[in-house]
């Protein structure tokens, strides 16, 4: 009869079922010396389970104290160099020269210039990034196949 409640007990132990009063059975059972041979194997378990119940860590962990940042001072200091900056940014711009052209041909040969400059570095970026359109082609290809997995499980569902 005790067998057949144990062997009840380790089903339900299987499943995850088990009270910790029914463990505390099991692993009292399976501490015996004498234990049926077919349920051998879970006398090293249960052994195993109770040498680890014992275990107790032992070695002293060090709490280290987090450094703490001071953000206020750092935004401080980041305003007090730009203001800085901003002073003999100032100081070294002379009010005459506000950066017009008074020939209006050197103005369009600078707009020129600096628009060639743009394009070319805008073209450098464009033929970087065109790999981008095989990855679409790509995407559109799976959209495709995943439109025919649906159609096919729509398919055999109905003929189920």
């Amino acid at each position: 009869m005790v067998l057949n409640n144990i062997e009840k007990l380790l089903e339900k132990y299987e499943n995850g079922e088990t009270s910790l009063k029914e463990e505390q059975l099991l692993k009292n059972y399976f501490a015996q010396e004498t234990v049926p041979p077919h349920l051998e194997m879970y006398k090293s378990m249960f052994a195993y389970f109770k040498v680890s119940q014992e275990e107790q860590f032992t070695k002293h962990v060090p709490l280290k104290t987090k450094k703490v940042y001071n953000y206020k001072w750092i935004s401080v200091a980041a305003v007090a160099v730009l203001m800085v900056g901003f002073y003999f940014k100032s100081l070294t711009k002379s009010d005459s020269d506000l950066g017009t052209y008074q020939d209006p041909q050197e103005a369009y040969n600078e707009v020129a210039k600096s628009l060639a400059m743009i394009s070319g570095h805008f073209n450098k970026g464009v033929s970087s990034v065109g790999y981008l359109n095989e990855y679409e082609k790509g995407y559109e290809t799976l959209n495709y196949l995943n439109e025919l997995e649906n159609s096919t499980r729509i398919i055999f569902k109905t003929n189920q």
